[in-house]
């Protein structure tokens, strides 16, 4: 990678680019608290043992998930990596993923990021794109799961109130788009890799001769330039390789999807309201569990940086069921303090030091 490439890729990362989803989530959030807000509901909350109990569990879910990153990424570069690196790779990541749009994320410079570590460029494009395709699989498997356990109707309903509920068609074509792209890119990915990556790239140049995507010939040539040397790394692969690389993943988006279910049973440890009116059994939480993977397919197909806005106003609507009213815009605010905006302080504090000693090294 050149110099020239260093510092277009690290420009598109720059710590300052921090600044505007934070304004626009916290924007949004803000806004939600001033439009429900009640002193009395407030001052009823009691923050006692089992609600810091509760809330630590779900930041130990978000640990779980990186664990499980970092040990995935680990697994899918044997002994190129150590440990140190790993950990470094894995919060520049999702750095970048929280400063990027979601249908980007931070896969397009993770390549970047692991050759910088020490890893051949060959070797790094293909350990992307293995991440790339066990983060769709379990997508992929477990969003026909969940319309399976729970319902489409129960998976798509709004509403906290008689008589507001109702089947919401709007996320429910969302999710829909959402996932046909994510079953599109796999199938695609799948087929380039491990069947026919010529014939995937010179489609993918004659299509970006067209007039108006000539723009992005040049990017989409590397692209698949990429797929034949990834192609030719992860077919020596066998099945023990792909199923702990499998279990690693399952384990860090399953944990992170079971931050909102510690949070809202925090909120409930804190207030007088009875639990067992909005979470009252496994079924519930797993509905819960359910909306929540649902939500972040939604986010595949919008442009602002890590889904920031977008994901705070679903919130309000798609989760509000569970959550007593009044208390909505808070735990949007305590979910996403807890689940973003920790990589976007943690990424601007880490990039400049890595930058300087591994970069400019």
């Amino acid at each position: 990678m050149t110099e020239q490439n260093d510092n277009k890729i690290l420009k598109q990362i720059k710590p300052s680019r921090v600044i505007i989803p934070m304004i626009i989530g916290l924007g949004v959030v803000f806004y939600m608290i001033y439009n429900e807000f009640d002193s009395s509901k407030f001052s009823a909350l009691s923050i006692g043992y089992y609600s810091i109990l509760w809330i630590s569990i779900s930041i130990v879910m978000m640990l779980t998930r990186d664990i499980g990153y970092m040990v995935r990424l680990k697994i899918l570069a044997g002994k190129e990596l150590k440990w140190k690196s790993v950990i470094n790779i894995i919060l520049l990541w999702e750095f970048t993923s929280a400063v990027t749009p979601s249908a980007i994320g931070g896969t397009s410079v993770a390549v970047y990021f692991i050759h910088k570590e020490g890893v051949s460029v060959g070797k790094s494009t293909a350990i992307v794109m293995a991440t790339s395709i066990l983060d769709e699989l379990y997508f992929i498997l477990m969003f026909p799961l969940m319309i399976f356990l729970v319902s489409t109707q129960d998976l798509f309903q709004v509403g906290n109130e008689i008589g507001t509920e109702g089947f919401a068609n709007r996320y429910f074509y969302f999710a829909l788009i959402g996932y046909s792209l994510k079953f599109v890119f796999l199938a695609a990915i799948i087929y380039g890799l491990f069947f026919n990556p010529h014939s995937i790239k010179k489609l993918l140049i004659n299509i970006f001769k067209l007039g108006f995507l000539k723009r992005w010939q040049q990017s989409v040539e590397k692209v698949g330039n990429d797929m034949v040397i990834a192609s030719a790394e992860l077919k020596t692969r066998g099945f023990w390789f792909w199923l702990k690389a499998f279990i690693a993943t399952f384990f860090s988006w399953s944990a992170r999807y079971l931050v909102l279910n510690f949070l809202i049973l925090a909120l409930f440890a804190s207030s007088n309201y009875v639990q067992s009116d909005y979470l009252s059994g496994i079924g519930d939480q797993f509905l819960l569990f359910a909306r929540q993977l649902v939500m972040w397919i939604m986010m595949l197909i919008m442009p602002s940086p890590g889904g920031t806005g977008f994901v705070e106003t679903i919130f309000g609507d798609y989760m509000a069921e569970f959550i007593p009213l009044g208390f909505v815009a808070l735990m949007a605010l305590l979910w996403r303090f807890i689940t973003y905006y920790p990589y976007l302080i943690i990424g601007a504090f880490i990039l400049p030091k890595w930058v300087k000693k591994i970069v400019q090294k």
